[in-house]
């Protein structure tokens, strides 16, 4: 196959990349070289920006497969994107998320799951904010799952029958710079007493990167349609589970002995713990509104192909790559360490 992948460079998109060229497909690259400009030197890149005028004009005139498109935030920029590779394509694949969906209450949301909405203010807030140019992370937050939905509503509306709608939950592994997988192994790797969230038969869900990459080519390959929900495992895991594997995985790597200290959602939120981001997988369960989140159904594209490879070789893949960072580089998620042992201290 041809294909154009839209970023290429960052995260997912070094994934597909990564699949796409063991499977032997003919890759170009779109983006505008700010992540990492120098991955893939034997790859086409064309550079450009989606937002500005005629982003793809370099392309007009050639044919792509499919187009992937990993960088799909602003529904107008999807529209754009899928109206003018609409005559030269076959297929349109846009990076969507479970976050799209309205509720994340009850388990077992689908690819029929409704949708979320924005209300006319936040339209409105949408629109100023994206005016002055990219939105930055920060205030996409709000918007970001209603926004994926209207990225796929574009799409499809572009090439009806021709989009594939990929809604990945949390991805994680090697070149994740959100951090929110990375901390667990690296804390693990510390040892010593290590403060770990809520119960842990919590069940939590995610997917190795390249699992989710090799899938998408996957599809593509077989020249899969519509909307598939792509997460993992193949059934929800305790997260108990998730660092009692890390923490074989760390003894292996020499790393010194810890020891798990499991802290209740009240005392937590009492000492100020924010969950997610400061506390990596932990959605207090008196959140309500978050409780299906880590258990979303991914039957259909298990059915349609989706593997996941052991969870020891994530944590490996993950601390290879995190060994190649800069130790005090900063980091996007997890407790710091003065916090921790502050509250490990006060707990006695």
């Amino acid at each position: 196959m041809k294909l154009l992948v839209l970023g290429g460079t960052k995260f997912l998109g070094r994934a597909v990349v990564d699949a796409a060229r063991t499977c032997g497909h003919e890759l170009t690259l779109f983006n505008r070289g700010k992540q990492d400009p120098g991955a893939y030197p034997d790859v086409e890149q064309v550079r450009g920006d989606r937002t500005q005028g005629d982003a793809f004009g370099a392309l007009r005139g050639r044919r792509f497969d499919a187009v992937v498109d990993t960088a799909a935030y602003l529904p107008r920029d999807v529209a754009s994107a899928a109206a003018f590779f609409a005559p030269a394509t076959d297929a349109y694949l846009v990076v969507s998320s479970i976050s799209a969906h309205a509720d994340h209450a009850a388990p077992a949301a689908n690819e029929s799951t409704p949708l979320g909405r924005l209300s006319p203010e936040q339209f409105s807030e949408v629109a100023t904010l994206s005016a002055e140019g990219p939105i930055p992370a920060a205030k996409l937050g709000p918007f970001y799952g209603p926004l994926k939905a209207l990225c796929e509503e574009a799409a499809e509306a572009a090439m009806p029958g021709r989009a594939l709608l990929v809604r990945p939950g949390l991805v994680v592994g090697p070149h994740d710079k959100t951090d929110r997988f990375t901390y667990w192994p690296a804390r693990l790797m510390r040892g010593g007493a290590v403060l770990a969230p809520g119960r842990p038969e919590r069940l939590t869900q995610f997917i190795d990167v390249r699992d989710l990459g090799e899938w998408m080519v996957r599809a593509l390959e077989e020249n899969r349609r519509g909307v598939y929900l792509a997460t993992g495992p193949a059934a929800p895991i305790p997260f108990g589970d998730v660092l009692a594997t890390c923490m074989h995985v760390a003894a292996r790597r020499g790393a010194p002995p810890a020891i798990l200290r499991w802290v209740d959602d009240a005392t937590l939120l009492a000492r100020e713990v924010g969950p997610w981001m400061e506390m990596p997988f932990w959605i207090p369960e008196t959140d309500a509104d978050m409780a299906g989140l880590m258990r979303c159904d991914n039957g259909k594209a298990r059915a349609a192909g989706l593997t996941f490879r052991p969870l020891a070789e994530t944590i490996e893949a993950t601390l290879d790559w995190d060994a190649t960072r800069p130790v005090d580089a900063p980091r996007e998620a997890g407790l710091a360490a003065a916090k921790e042992a502050e509250i490990l201290r006060a707990l006695g």
